[in-house]
């Protein structure tokens, strides 16, 4: 494959500088992360205002946004300090003959190199230039190479800039943060191609990260590919939950449907019950409150068109019945809810796919048993919501096994927009939610996406020293 050279020039550097950063301590690590949050915040007003003009977010969800990057490098900059990226465990020599007796063993951990990150074009600041893959790679001494999304490549471009001033004040290479300023998708291919990358992460569409994967797994030398690439979030409401207030959960549900005009990640794209009265009685409360909502423009034109077609198929299929009847307004998805029933749901998988959008499909089960089996065949899913399971009998714990088994973060309270920066959280799932389950891409052990175990056998001391990680 011919590379474009700006593709060769930014890994190139990204190369040059990968040795130094892997041998950098964690107090170089975090006083560039933090250096960083600084920069974002003394610029905080362009770069919102120029995040506004190319996604049509609102200042309050941007500076939110902002609140949320700064809270991650600074996060990632603390647990460099604290050294946990390396994962030391030490196993002492035991004389005598295996296998009771064993040489010296420490295992560490160490950085795979140079990491091509994907900007997401729902998040222009947390899943950007300087986003959570950033910070988790250049905690765990990876360079990262970006390609910044069209859909903001304007605050992309500046917010690049501060980070080169960042790195030129600490006398850092300009490498270890590099940006790719081209909209094809041949450049992203180019990108995953490269020899120098040693890892990918992204944030995207299906079709986008299934070509992006298969790039990664046709090299000479295999790469990981994490993934991120869609999911209908089912929300399950048993009856419990209907018995409180009726009128409260519709409106619970229907801001976090038309969040952001319903371009999250986690956004509910699937409503369940068990079919009754107050079940019904939810589902037509929903669209009222979602034809009520008025969604601010899409974060592209592309992108609205997609939600526009998607909603159209909804609309279009013979058993689903549209409920909401919202004017459709230029470059702003109108909000859509559908009512099908579990038989046709199963019946159909073309049911079972997201709408990147302020989009959700209500199904009624029967009885139990169509419950699960309809929950069961979503597929993988970044979160599964249950309201109503706190009791923990047999039909709770039937209703959890499934979620369990079908989502990387099960919800009983609240609704899964809200994606916490912790050390617990789990950003993935079973595929297509992500394509590496075992991993996530939010809190604070994203940093093990781009490290690599190995083994000493027997070190000297100079080595031991440094955690196993050479001058």
């Amino acid at each position: 494959m011919t590379l474009h050279p700006d593709v060769d020039t930014a890994v190139a550097l990204a190369c040059d500088a990968a040795d130094a950063w892997a041998g950098s301590d964690g107090l170089r690590r975090a006083a560039l992360l933090d250096r960083l949050a600084e920069a974002l915040e003394n610029d905080r007003p362009a770069l919102v205002a120029l995040a506004d003009s190319e996604t049509h977010l609102g200042a309050a969800r941007l500076n939110g946004e902002l609140d949320r990057t700064c809270f991650q490098l600074r996060g990632f900059a603390s647990l460099a300090r604290d050294g946990g990226f390396y994962g030391r465990i030490d196993d002492p020599a035991v004389a005598g003959p295996p296998p009771a007796g064993r040489p010296d063993l420490t295992r560490v951990r160490v950085p795979l190199g140079p990491v091509a990150m994907f900007s997401a074009s729902n998040f222009p600041f947390a899943f950007s230039v300087l986003g959570g893959d950033t910070a988790s790679a250049l905690a765990a001494g990876c360079p990262v190479v970006v390609k910044g999304h069209p859909a903001h490549i304007g605050l992309s471009r500046r917010v690049h800039q501060l980070a080169q001033g960042v790195l030129r004040s600490l006398e850092l290479p300009e490498g270890l943060i590099g940006h790719i300023d081209l909209d094809t998708h041949a450049a992203g291919l180019e990108l995953v191609a490269h020899p120098g990358i040693q890892a990918v992460a992204f944030t995207g569409s299906l079709a986008g990260g299934q070509a992006l994967g298969r790039q990664a797994q046709a090299r000479s030398q295999p790469i990981p590919f994490y993934g991120e690439l869609g999911s209908v979030n089912p929300v399950v409401v048993l009856p419990e939950a209907l018995e409180a207030d009726r009128g409260s959960l519709a409106k619970t549900l229907a801001a976090s449907i038309t969040q952001g005009s319903g371009q999250f990640c986690t956004s509910p794209g699937l409503l369940m019950m068990l079919d009754s009265l107050d079940a019904r009685a939810l589902v037509g409360q929903l669209a009222v409150e979602i034809d009520q909502i008025g969604l601010h423009r899409m974060l592209s034109e592309r992108i609205h068109q997609g939600y526009v077609q998607g909603v159209a198929a909804l609309k279009r299929h013979p058993e689903v019945r549209t409920l909401t009847s919202a004017a459709s307004t230029e470059g702003a998805g109108n909000g859509f809810v559908g009512l099908v029933s579990a038989a046709a749901f199963l019946a159909d998988q073309a049911l079972r796919h997201e709408v990147f959008g302020a989009a959700c499909v209500c199904v009624l089960a029967t009885s139990l048993d169509e419950l699960c089996a309809v929950l069961a065949a979503v597929g993988g899913s970044l979160t599964t919501t249950l309201l109503g399971a706190d009791g923990g009998g047999e039909r709770d714990r039937r209703v959890f096994r499934i979620a369990q088994k079908i989502s990387g973060r099960v919800l009983f309270q609240g609704m899964p927009t809200g994606v916490a920066v912790t050390h617990a959280q789990h950003h993935g799932g079973p595929w297509p939610a992500s394509t590496q389950p075992l991993f996530t891409s939010v809190g604070f052990t994203a940093s093990d996406r781009f490290l690599r175990p190995v083994a000493l056998q027997d070190a000297p001391l100079w080595l031991m020293e440094r955690c196993g990680v050479p001058v």
